[in-house]
């Protein structure tokens, strides 16, 4: 293959993939970090009704987060990337904690998840 017709391919289907409609593609990432004994940031906004991807990376242990009201439970794997589709369909606030045991301040790990109208 030449590089002309190579150019044109990568183009062709970075652009067909880019252009693919669907959910995930149109929902907000909002990148967390787990890490002894804290999440960053430690609380976000969501809006009720809207699509959101929580990227979720940990930088030194294995970590979870667990947010029973939003039927949310994910473990998040030092050097793994774990995400976690939502689509909020209530206004409040929620406390996400830590499920994986992580250490002496592991009860103390919290993340508020605001839903706003």
């Amino acid at each position: 293959m030449t590089l002309l017709k190579a150019t044109i391919f990568l183009t062709v289907t970075f652009l067909a993939l880019s252009t693919s409609p669907g959910k995930a593609d149109s929902a907000k990432r909002i990148e967390i970090t787990a890490s002894r004994f804290k999440y960053d940031p430690d609380r976000i906004v969501l809006k009720k009704g809207e699509p959101v991807v929580l990227v979720l990376r940990s930088t030194d242990v294995t970590h979870g987060l667990k947010v029973p009201e939003m039927n949310i439970k994910a473990e998040i794997k030092k050097d793994n990337v774990t995400e976690i589709q939502i689509t909020p369909e209530e206004t409040g606030h929620f406390v996400g904690k830590c499920a994986h045991f992580c250490g002496k301040g592991h009860g103390s790990m919290t993340l508020q998840i605001d839903v706003v109208p």
